[in-house]
């Protein structure tokens, strides 16, 4: 079973770490002095210190001795002590808190009408891939073109180009675009949209975080686990991708698959629009998900080498999910990281 974090007051931890500081200093001293994971709860908003992520966790609504039981249960769900700690602040299966990105308290979410659904979300590698889709009718794009070891001059100029490429092909086609990554680029050319992982936006600081809202650009945001859907619902981004889905080759990570279950789940929770990522290759994986009420469906692979043959049966299976009859899913999410071994989680 997974080991059990230690939760208290500030006034307890400070007596255990021997130190008269701030909750996220007090929680540092701890964890240097072997406490692996922890909780030091206040009136406006708990610590949360683990090895996978660390921030503010306002909405607890449970007592101490109530809330210490909840993690206990939690952990004994095979959650690791990260969602543990998010999940036993949860009075309903729909009341998520919020965890700040670092020490200053989350942002309530602000809740923006959409301007339309994503639908079919196609991920590309290359502005000339992103034209082929595009000609097919899809309307939701992402350029995911990622960064070398070691980017010289050659690699920033293809970048640029690629990019402005983009921007340009996606206006003409009335589409909504999301640059990944490159977002400081995407804006000084600007692109609309951009998506970021977990790691990306944590890297920025709260500054560069402020800086990235006040751009004004879209902002869709990975998430893998129940502390990133928390941290990432304070962004108020434009969408928050749940995956994977799906066992996925795409990319190398540490996640299990969240199985539809968790994606409906996130659906529910989230309180702004879900996509779908990872594994979605074929019709029949397409209705699965959009039955979940996901806004959108990534599709990588799925769109093979002539998007116009295949985006007919992948729209028309967007559409019978949509409006097959609701499954029944489970209230509460299963674990996302395998508790031994659990490799530091990337966004």
């Amino acid at each position: 079973m997974n080991g059990m974090p230690w939760i208290g007051t500030l006034a307890q931890a400070r007596e255990l770490a021997g130190v008269e500081e701030t909750a996220p200093r007090v929680a540092r001293r701890l964890r240097s002095e072997g406490t692996q994971a922890m909780c030091i709860l206040g009136h406006d908003g708990d610590w949360m210190e683990t090895p996978h992520a660390r921030g503010w966790l306002v909405g607890r609504g449970a007592s101490p001795q109530a809330y210490a039981t909840a993690v206990q249960h939690a952990l004994g769900q095979g959650h690791v002590a990260a969602d543990a700690l998010v999940v036993a602040c949860m009075r309903s299966p729909q009341d998520l808190p919020l965890l700040s990105w670092g020490e200053a308290p989350p942002a309530q979410p602000v809740q923006a009408s959409a301007p339309r659904r994503l639908d079919l979300y196609a991920v590309v590698d290359s502005a000339a891939r992103l034209r082929l889709v595009l000609e097919a009718g899809v309307r939701t794009v992402q350029l995911r073109i990622k960064t070398p070891p070691a980017p010289d001059a050659a690699w920033q100029a293809m970048l640029r180009g690629e990019v402005a490429q983009a921007i340009a092909d996606s206006r003409d086609a009335g589409a909504e675009l999301f640059v990944n990554d490159h977002w400081r680029l995407a804006r000084e050319l600007g692109a609309g949209g951009v998506h970021l992982g977990q790691e990306d936006l944590l890297e920025l600081g709260d500054a560069g975080r402020a800086e990235l809202q006040a751009s004004g650009m879209a902002l869709g945001v990975s998430s893998h686990s129940l502390w990133e859907l928390a941290r990432a619902r304070t962004l108020s981004p434009r969408y928050i991708a749940c995956g994977p889905v799906w066992a996925t080759v795409t990319k190398d990570m540490p996640w299990l698959p969240q199985g539809l279950d968790n994606l409906a789940w996130w659906c529910r929770t989230a309180g702004m629009p879900v996509t779908a990522i990872g594994g979605i290759l074929a019709p029949a994986e397409v209705e699965a998900a959009a039955s979940t009420g996901v806004d959108g469906v990534c599709i990588v692979r799925g769109l093979g080498e002539e998007p116009r043959r295949t985006l007919p049966a992948l729209q028309a299976a967007l559409e019978a999910g949509r409006h097959a009859p609701p499954p029944s899913w489970p209230s509460w999410p299963h674990p996302t990281l395998p508790y031994a071994g659990a490799a530091r989680a990337r966004g």
